[in-house]
């Protein structure tokens, strides 16, 4: 793979600074924002003058207990084709839970949650990783995320199980330090105990981002500087390596001014040759063997119904502990588990206002108080612009919208987008049968409400 140098992650807000900055190599763009069809203008622009794109995917759930979707893996090759990227990434993460495996209702996060470090994880993620590779054009890549919470019982330290995954799979690394010095402040983990323990020679390239610390807990937000001790982690990696390129993460709150990015980023990447400490994959390791089991032409490996059935009623019985209050499973840090629930339902908070940002303009410093109420009451179900809709209505069903002028706006904004016909083809005295009517519209919904796509 070729070096990458120093990118940044790719964002509509900051778009015209990106184009801008000085020793931008390459950007990485998050793949479920990107339309299937065109690319937006700003980032079409860089494409044509040379620099290089990489999608980040955030929905694949790699890590769950389910094979990985054949439409979503689908749709993450139609946007490595759109880009011309040299490689793609996504996360070592569930983000969803419950269905057929348990014979429960699916549950969906909206957030990356730990998968944990066990033999069963281990094998649906590798059998999941196979999928996934045989289904995209490019090579992949994984990243480690930052949890808020450990599953008890682990059997790997994070080093170990990223190893593991390698050698089972040849799939590369994607390495956020930010993420590993998370882990030193929530789990008390050793960054570099784990930076010894990985196959170095599997990094496709490295996240540096800001977060913040809480009440003993580290938030990984990518909305604040980043620290010293995160930059530590990085000089580290480096003692060891050369990575073939460093990104940026930025999400929100985003600096007035433009850093002093280096003019000259590019470095050679130098594989690191295995010595006392240092472990390297064998291209052995890189065979899977795997066999079509599914049914659907992705190659799934030997049977793992079981490891996946046991891994199922875990994660379910975790995320709905997040999501809907139910009893929290043993072993699990009570606290944490408070921590992460709020942490969900704030992500949730925020992402519904980017998604539809007349809502927190409308009802102004009721939002978010209002949402979070809705959330706690609601799950998150068909992703975040259904999830706009669905809270909107709760609004004015619920009659807290507040004063009459408020109300009328944001049952305008409600009729406007929760069917085919636009307000002006809607009688006002057809409101009473539109209400309450969302529920029977979820599926037409997912097709009607695709969002704006950016040009």
């Amino acid at each position: 793979m070729k070096d990458l140098g120093t990118g940044i992650g790719w964002r509509p807000e900051i778009a015209d600074a990106i184009a801008e900055l000085p020793g931008v190599d390459w950007v990485e763009v998050v793949s479920e924002n990107l339309c299937a069809d065109h690319l937006p203008e700003p980032l079409r622009r860089l494409r044509e003058r040379g620099t290089t794109v990489i999608p980040h995917g955030v929905s694949l759930g790699l890590g769950g207990a389910e094979r990985p979707d054949p439409g979503r893996l689908a749709a993450l090759a139609t946007r490595i084709g759109l880009l011309g990227a040299p490689l793609a990434s996504e996360h070592i993460a569930f983000v969803r839970a419950g269905g057929p495996l348990t014979g429960s209702p699916r549950l969906e996060a909206g957030h990356l949650l730990p998968v944990p470090r066990t033999r069963d994880a281990l094998d649906v993620l590798c059998a999941n990783v196979r999928i996934a590779q045989d289904a995209l054009p490019v090579p992949l890549a994984l990243e480690n995320i930052a949890p808020l919470l450990g599953w008890p019982d682990e059997e790997f330290s994070e080093g170990e199980f990223l190893y593991e995954l390698v050698e089972r799979t040849g799939v590369r690394l994607l390495v956020d330090v930010a993420n590993l010095h998370t882990n030193h402040v929530n789990r008390g983990e050793d960054p570099v105990a784990v930076l010894d323990e990985l196959p170095l020679e599997a990094i496709a390239y490295v996240h540096v981002a800001g977060g913040v610390e809480k009440d003993g807990v580290w938030h990984d937000t990518h909305a604040h500087p980043v620290t010293r001790p995160v930059l530590d982690v990085l000089a580290a990696l480096r003692e060891r390596i050369s990575p073939p390129g460093v990104l940026l993460e930025r999400d929100d709150d985003f600096p007035s001014a433009a850093p002093d990015w280096p003019r000259n980023s590019r470095r050679s990447a130098r594989w690191v040759p295995s010595g006392p400490g240092r472990r390297t994959v064998s291209d052995a390791g890189r065979a899977t063997g795997a066999t079509d089991t599914t049914g659907t032409g992705f190659s799934a490996g030997p049977d793992d119904t079981a490891a996946r059935q046991r891994l199922a009623l875990a994660q379910t019985a975790l995320l709905s502990a997040l999501v809907a209050g139910t009893p929290v499973p043993e072993g699990f840090d009570r606290g944490r588990i408070r921590v992460q629930s709020r942490a969900l339902a704030a992500k949730r908070a925020d992402v519904t206002a980017k998604v539809a940002p007349e809502l927190p303009e409308i009802l102004g410093d009721r939002y978010r108080p209002a949402f979070l109420r809705y959330a706690a009451a609601h799950q998150l179900e068909g992703g975040y612009r259904l999830d706009a809709l669905r809270f909107a209505e709760h609004v004015l069903e619920d009659c807290a919208s507040g004063d009459e002028a408020t109300r009328r706006r944001l049952d305008d904004w409600w009729r406007e987008r929760s069917g085919p016909a636009p307000l002006s083809a809607t009688a006002p005295s057809d409101r009473p049968a539109r209400l309450g009517r969302l529920g029977r519209l979820l599926g037409a919904a997912r097709t009607a409400l695709p969002g704006r796509c950016p040009r």
